[in-house]
């Protein structure tokens, strides 16, 4: 009896994927350089080095694309939550988490937050996976988020979603942004300097 499992891809469909693979690759670091807005499909088939046709035979538009590159993201979210040690405390993995987005972005892998483009809002929803992916994200860290503040590592008194929006933030960070254009600080050093602020505020500690 052959099950799924048995049933290995052929040569043009492991072909069509590593295409994909490089196309959202090179979609990423668009994303991580320019934003939605100024991206264009004419940029993409470039770097992938494609006809512009050859690249809508993927993907059918500019949307599909960003909301394609998001899920990825959003896996690789995913797969960072899940590298945190079990046995840590909430407010370590939630540091994890933050240091590994904030090396994403200075490495460029990091793209920027979604448009307010309705078009693109309308392709994320409507993108197989997204929204789930997006949830189980959302959820682990909210997890994660209460028990710290069950704990006071978190301040109670901020709602939830304040901290979960404040981690989120962090991928896209300008801060890090000026602080490597400076050229006084290591990469490693500014993601412990960006992780800091976000957990410990600027406030002076007494004591």
């Amino acid at each position: 009896m052959t099950t799924q499992a048995d049933v290995r891809p052929t040569l043009r469909e492991q072909q069509l994927k590593l295409r994909e693979d490089v196309i959202l690759r090179e979609v990423n670091s668009l994303l991580a350089e320019k934003g939605y807005d100024l991206m264009t499909v004419d940029e993409v088939a470039a770097r992938v080095g494609i006809a512009k046709p050859s690249l809508y035979k993927h993907f059918e538009s500019k949307e599909a694309l960003a909301a394609a590159a998001l899920v990825r993201l959003l896996e690789r979210t995913r797969d960072a939550i899940e590298a945190q040690p079990a046995g840590a405390p909430a407010l370590d993995k939630l540091k994890g988490v933050v240091r590994w987005a904030l090396r994403e972005h200075l490495d460029g892998r990091m793209p920027s937050l979604p448009s307010t483009s309705p078009a693109l809002r309308e392709s994320l929803a409507r993108h197989p996976g997204y929204v789930d992916v997006l949830i189980e994200v959302s959820e682990r860290l909210g997890a994660w988020i209460e028990e710290a503040q069950r704990g006071k590592a978190i301040a109670p008194r901020l709602p939830p979603e304040v901290v979960l929006y404040t981690v989120f933030a962090r991928a896209c960070d300008p801060v890090s942004d000026y602080l490597k254009l400076s050229g006084s600080y290591s990469d490693d050093e500014i993601v412990e300097l960006v992780t800091a602020t976000c957990f410990d505020g600027l406030a002076a500690r007494r004591g």
